[in-house]
């Protein structure tokens, strides 16, 4: 019987490589020079530094744009409060989400029973494992899947005959 695994996974490393090149970035451009504008990173905790909130978005920018041509979906970034540090200076603390939620993995299976078609789904851990007995059938359940979720970045893995 056919089946996928439906995940949200982010590679750690080219995280780790986006904000390398995030700080490289930020340290070689003229508007930055004497600023104290850095991101921070531990595991998939980062936390970014700035002289002023206008600054602190710049920087949540690049990072942005290095994670994309990472192939990283910037989806998965949950950004926090901004906090005072001292004077003006301003920090955030970003979370790469990674895993699916019970809340997300459960509101998939329900988007599958109300479809109708005929896959079996059970949540196992941090993904949803998907069966069927036809393989066009997995794939419509993908393209509803894709349609019905658009705020949380999804992976299809697994696909097994």
């Amino acid at each position: 019987m056919p089946s996928f695994d439906v995940v949200s996974e982010v590679d750690g490393h080219e995280v780790k490589n986006a904000v390398d090149q995030t700080n490289k970035e930020v340290s070689a451009r003229f508007d930055f020079k004497g600023t104290d504008a850095r991101v921070e990173q531990v595991d998939l905790e980062l936390t970014v530094f700035a002289d002023d909130e206008f600054k602190l978005e710049q920087v949540l920018d690049i990072l942005r744009s290095k994670l994309t041509k990472r192939n990283i979906d910037v989806r998965c970034l949950e950004k926090g409060r901004i906090e005072k540090i001292s004077g003006n200076k301003r920090q955030q603390q970003v979370t790469v989400k990674t895993g699916l939620h019970i809340e997300l993995a459960k509101k998939i299976v329900k988007i599958l029973k109300e479809s109708k078609l005929k896959v079996q789904s059970s949540i196992q851990g941090d993904s949803v494992r998907i069966s069927g007995a036809k393989r066009d059938v997995l794939q419509e359940a993908i393209q509803i899947i894709k349609t019905a979720i658009t705020d949380f970045p999804l992976q299809y893995q697994n696909f097994r005959e």
